[in-house]
Order: structure tokens, then C-alpha cells, then sequence
């Protein structure tokens, strides 16, 4: 009964578009009324969930993404990107993907992908030819990438659940990413030549070699956060807080694009942007210590191995489930509700905690541009001033390409472990 409880109240919310971490908080709540706990339990747990250390390093990745995306980050890379794939079919279709690539290497997440280069490819696409609707999909599709390249706010989440290294999570994200990111430049490329998309003249060499040189600053930054990571000079807390300075010192006194008087303001954004993940992070321990507690995630274990314990068909299982997930429900969460249950259902059936993890994230990511609570998809539309199904139309042959590639991953233990057994060993 206590547990019907839970999930009504919980089912409830998310139909009445109540935000996911309050949702969260008010059935957990319910629960411990209707068990009769104490009340007091809530913030125990939640504080519980909150104190990991590996945590703090989502509000310095946050406020080093913030500090180079107000310091010129943005032009520059697109700029770099332009100069490389602008001249071919579809050119700026090409570089809005290849910047997300970049981009994401940064900001660690979707979102601030999507807002960030959307709001300038978009009308910058918009008024080279294309139609606004691929304009919006292409973005919105790839700024999944962001996540997935290191560094990775989600694969922080699961590194602080399972315990797994972040450097090697990191690790792990970097090929599927790159494969991602190259498969829908393909689509996108195909699209272009089949509707006769413009393209721009090639710029010389001298292009790339001045753009590359405006965004080196930016792009080495993905590079010291894998050095130290790596090298073991520091945990990945101690990196997101190097990259912040890092991030400032290149915005403020290298680019010179960043005001000292907007610092303040940015740092008060991170901190606003930080607290919401982590009060989500709060609620979703509080719910998930309930479901182990009334050992649901052992049932659904016992379940799925009842009907078959294949390798191969439970991937393809839970595939299907964090698909259908992503639909409905945002990504931390999910992955805070989930990842422990499903874990402990691979590890039952031998698959590796650093595979399964990586392709739990890659296909939670693809959820942030599937309707209905595609929060990237609602970003690239709004930016767009479209509604939201032309871009969900629009954006099917990259869902299609990026489910490809997330079967790739999932079947194909190598495309996610071979880098962290080569580099960490």
C-alpha cells in the first residue's frame, strides 16, 4: 500500500507538469507519512545523497562553462568549425554538429548547448537558407553530444552512485561521443545534398589556421581536465575548480571578452544552476533509498532474469526501458532512480559496470530530444519561434542515427572500454 502510494503520488505530479525533483520530494514524502516514519528521515537522506565529494565538481564545470561561454567562447568555436566543414553540402549543418562536439568538451551539458550555440546558429541558419524547422533538429540533436565528450555532468552523477572512476567514465564517453557527433554529420549531410542546402565558399587555409588559433584557448581546456584527471594531480573536484580559473584567466585577460562586473553575476547563475541538480540529487536519494528499501529494484531484477538471463536480450531490454524512460522523465533523475537497479541486473548477467554505464548515459541523452519532455527539443523550438512538431519531425533521421549508434555501443563492448583499459593501466 505505502509503495502504492509512492508511485500514484509520483505519477501524479509529472501528469500535473510539476518539476521532477519537487515531484520526487512530495511522494517521497507521502510514503514516509502513510509508513509512519518520521519525517525527519527526508532531510537525513537527502543530505546523505548531497554529500559526496566527487559532487562538488558539477558546480565548477558549470561556473567554467558559464565564464568561457560569456568570454567568447561560443564565436570562436564556431568560427573554427565553419573554417573545416562550412564549405561542404549543408555546410552550416555540419558546423552547428562539429561545434557541439567542441562545445560539449566544455559545458558538460545538453542544455547549455542548445541554448548557447542555438542562439546563434539557429538564426545564422536560418537566414543562410535553411528551413527553420532543420535548423532547430540539428541543433537540438546535437547537443546530445555534449554530455557524452568529456567532461560530463550526468557521468559525474554515475560516478558518485557506482563508485566508478569519473576519469575513466570520462574516458568511456569520448569515442561513443565522437561516433555520435560523425554519424549525424553524415545524416545531416545526406539531408543537404537530397534538398539542395547551401554551402559556402572554402575559406583557404589561412582561415583554419587563424580560427584554430582563436579557439585553441577553449579547446585545450578539454585537455587539462583529462590530464589531470589522468595524471592523478587531481580528483575531479579539484579539476572543475582549476578549469573555473582557467576559464576566467582565458575569458577575462587572453580573449578579453569577459567584464570583470559580469563575473559576480555569472557566479551567482552557476550557483543557482548548481543548486537545482543537487536538490534534484537530494530528492531522487530520498526516493531511491524507498525503492531499495522495499527492495524493488531486486524485483525487477528477479524479474527480467526470470524470463531470460541472455546477455545480449537484457542489453537490448534495458535499452527499450531507459528509451521509454527518456521520454518521460529528466535525465539526473533517472539515472539517480534507475542506474543502481539496473545495474545490479547487468552485473547479474555479466555485463561490464563501465559498458553499462556508458550506454545508460548515451541513452538518456538521446531523451532530451524525444517528445513529450524533451528539454532540448523545447529549447531549438523556442529559439526557433516554431512549435513543437515540425522540429520533432524534423529531428527523426538524427534520433534514428543516434539509436544506431547507442546500439553500436551497447553490443560492442570495446567502443566503450578500450580507451579507459588503454590510458588508466
Amino acid at each position: 500500500m505505502d509503495v502504492a502510494i509512492l508511485f500514484s503520488v509520483f505519477v501524479a505530479g509529472l501528469a500535473l507538469g510539476i518539476p521532477v525533483a519537487i515531484t520526487l520530494g512530495l511522494s517521497s514524502l507521502a510514503y514516509l507519512l502513510f509508513a509512519g516514519m518520521p519525517p525527519v528521515v527526508m532531510p537525513q537522506k537527502m543530505y546523505a545523497g548531497m554529500d559526496v565529494f566527487v559532487l562538488l565538481s558539477i558546480p565548477g564545470f558549470i561556473l567554467a562553462g558559464n565564464l568561457m561561454n560569456q568570454g567568447g567562447i561560443t564565436q570562436r568555436i564556431i568560427r573554427f568549425a565553419n573554417a573545416i566543414v562550412g564549405w561542404i553540402r549543408g555546410g552550416l549543418g555540419l558546423t552547428n554538429i562539429s561545434a557541439s562536439m567542441l562545445f560539449g568538451g566544455i559545458t558538460g551539458t545538453a542544455v547549455a548547448d542548445a541554448a548557447s550555440l542555438g542562439g546563434v546558429l539557429i538564426p545564422g541558419m536560418k537566414k543562410a537558407g535553411y528551413p527553420a524547422d532543420f535548423s532547430a533538429a540539428v541543433t537540438a540533436a546535437s547537443s546530445t553530444v555534449g554530455p557524452i565528450i568529456p567532461p560530463s555532468v550526468p557521468m559525474i552523477i554515475v560516478g558518485a552512485l557506482s563508485g566508478i572512476s569519473v576519469g575513466k567514465m570520462f574516458l568511456a564517453g569520448a569515442i561513443p561521443g565522437i561516433l555520435m557527433g560523425v554519424a549525424m554529420m553524415v545524416t545531416c549531410y545526406i539531408i543537404s545534398v537530397r534538398r539542395g542546402y547551401p554551402h559556402q565558399p572554402w575559406q583557404g587555409w589561412g582561415e583554419v589556421a587563424r580560427s584554430f588559433g582563436g579557439a585553441i584557448w577553449a579547446i585545450a581546456m578539454t585537455f587539462l581536465i583529462i590530464y589531470g584527471l589522468l595524471s592523478g594531480y587531481a580528483t575531479p573536484t579539484e579539476t572543475a575548480v582549476v578549469a573555473s580559473v582557467y576559464a576566467f584567466i582565458v575569458g577575462a585577460f587572453i580573449y578579453r571578452e569577459l567584464p570583470l562586473r559580469k563575473v559576480p553575476g555569472i557566479i551567482a547563475d552557476s550557483a543557482v544552476s548548481a543548486a537545482g541538480i543537487l536538490a534534484l540529487v537530494g530528492f531522487a536519494n530520498v526516493f531511491g533509498w524507498i525503492l531499495v528499501s522495499e527492495r524493488i529494484p531486486q524485483a525487477i531484477a528477479d524479474s527480467v532474469l526470470s524470463v531470460t538471463e541472455n546477455r545480449l536480450l537484457v542489453i537490448l531490454l534495458i535499452n527499450i526501458l531507459l528509451l521509454f524512460v527518456g521520454m518521460f522523465m529528466e535525465t539526473i533523475a533517472a539515472l539517480i532512480i534507475l542506474f543502481v537497479p539496473l545495474l545490479s541486473l547487468s552485473n547479474a548477467v555479466g555485463i561490464d559496470p563501465l559498458h553499462f554505464a556508458t550506454f545508460a548515459v548515451l541513452n538518456l541523452m538521446i531523451g532530451l530530444t524525444t517528445p513529450p519532455v524533451g528539454v532540448c527539443l523545447f529549447v531549438c523550438a523556442n529559439i526557433a519561434r516554431l512549435p513543437l512538431a515540425p522540429v520533432v519531425r524534423a529531428i527523426l533521421p538524427f534520433l534514428l542515427t543516434n539509436i544506431l549508434v547507442l546500439l553500436a555501443v551497447s553490443f560492442f563492448p570495446p567502443l566503450a572500454t578500450w580507451l579507459p583499459s588503454v590510458l588508466t593501466n
